[in-house]
């Protein structure tokens, strides 16, 4: 039996001519081709009479069209393949697309014309209307209409439609009067109307929940965001406590190794332990308030704690206003007999950014000593009211304070 079409013996892709072998050679560099007695298939549409070639494109043009109706015609299109290669003129082209082996002529399909033009005049373009009317079967506007909502993301929509020349014209449907027409047109528009509506709110659906998501996201890393913060307060009002009681228990400490001295000058015997009755804290701070020294210091010390509460959510100036009353402090106990480091006008404005500005500054300089004088233009420590003792206390709590990160911290 005479080979029915040529096979690629790389692929299996079957080839109907000599040509169409040239063309897959190019087209994949397969070169191992055979005579083969397997026909190919042909399934020819019997609403368009487009043919396909394989069960997958005939499910590929159900899938666009909605045509479901297939004529088998293998048999008949199976034909000896010649194996003579054709000449490259354009007579034998024309010769070749004449043979029986070649497809059949394509022209553009025929419409009914009153659909067509009710379809322009409704805005269609010529080659869209065409298409429509044709897959549609020439049902009617509504069809078309349809189809090419169902289609207009197809690549090929602004393409005029090709058939074989033989494909018979089916008899549309009677066409619509012109108020039939408006009435149909109304509905069409109507119902675009009604489905945009529907996808607009649905959007706005997903709008809201993608909202909603995110609104819970960012009040969950908020309450996060506060948790940690609670903790980190907590911790650091736990080490201030923990550094406070360690400073009186130093204290405690030197204030029983001041006992222990007076008692040893005096020439009496150390004092008993057990003899010693404990007293309640609050007497022990009671004993400690006759002590100048410490009083002066507790002052100063609560000055400055307040001057922190108080702006404490700008760490970087309340440091920097600490830094110059160390250094208003440092200068007048390296140069006590200096009357211009003992003298402060309240209304410059350098001092003012500093110092003056943050409540509790003025009052830890006139803790150290300093008067207003002058209707209170300046603050003066005049020289026999130096006290190298208050000023040394003075510098050490600021120090304690600029080095100390939890001083101050609720």
């Amino acid at each position: 039996m005479a080979g029915v079409s040529l096979k690629c013996g790389d692929c299996g892709a079957l080839l109907r001519s000599v040509e169409e072998a040239q063309e897959h050679a190019e087209l994949t560099s397969h070169s191992n081709f055979a005579e083969s007695t397997e026909a190919i298939l042909n399934l020819v549409c019997t609403t368009c009479g487009k043919p396909c070639r394989s069960k997958t494109e005939s499910d590929l043009h159900t899938k666009r069209t909605g045509h479901t109706d297939f004529v088998d015609k293998t048999s008949e299109a199976a034909k000896p393949i010649s194996l003579e290669v054709p000449k490259a003129t354009a007579e034998s082209d024309q010769a070749g697309n004449a043979s029986t082996s070649q497809p059949e002529e394509m022209v553009v399909p025929e419409v009914d014309k009153k659909l067509l033009e009710e379809l322009e005049a409704m805005g269609f373009p010529t080659a869209q209307a065409t298409r429509a009317l044709h897959y549609s079967g020439n049902a009617g506007i509504e069809a078309a209409v349809n189809w090419v909502v169902e289609h207009e993301n197809d690549s090929d929509i602004d393409q005029m439609p090709l058939v074989p020349v033989n494909t018979k014209f089916e008899a549309p449907k009677p066409s619509l009067t012109p108020e039939e027409l408006k009435v149909k047109q109304q509905e069409l528009r109507e119902k675009a109307r009604k489905k945009k509506e529907e996808e607009e709110k649905r959007m706005e659906k997903e709008k809201e929940k993608e909202r909603i998501r995110v609104g819970k996201e960012l009040l969950e890393a908020k309450r996060i965001e506060e948790e940690n913060e609670r903790k980190r307060i907590l911790a650091l009002r736990k080490a201030e406590k923990e550094e406070e009681k360690r400073a009186r228990e130093k204290i405690r400490q030197k204030l029983e190794e001041d006992k222990a001295e007076r008692r040893r000058k005096l020439g009496l015997p150390p004092e008993d332990p057990s003899a010693v009755k404990p007293s309640p804290v609050v007497e022990d701070k009671k004993s400690s308030l006759p002590v100048r020294p410490a009083t002066k210091a507790e002052q100063m010390r609560e000055s400055l704690r307040s001057l922190k509460q108080n702006h404490k959510d700008d760490d970087a100036k309340v440091k920097r206003a600490f830094q110059t009353l160390l250094t208003f402090v440092g200068n007048v106990a390296r140069n006590p007999d200096e009357e211009k480091f003992r003298k402060i006008r309240l209304g410059n404005p350098s001092f003012q950014e500093r110092v003056g500005a943050f409540s509790g500054g003025i009052e830890f300089l006139e803790l150290c000593g300093f008067e207003k004088i002058e209707g209170g233009e300046f603050l003066f420590l005049p020289r026999d009211k130096v006290d190298m003792a208050v000023l040394n206390s003075a510098g050490a709590e600021l120090d304690s304070a600029i080095k100390n990160p939890f001083f101050g911290v609720l």
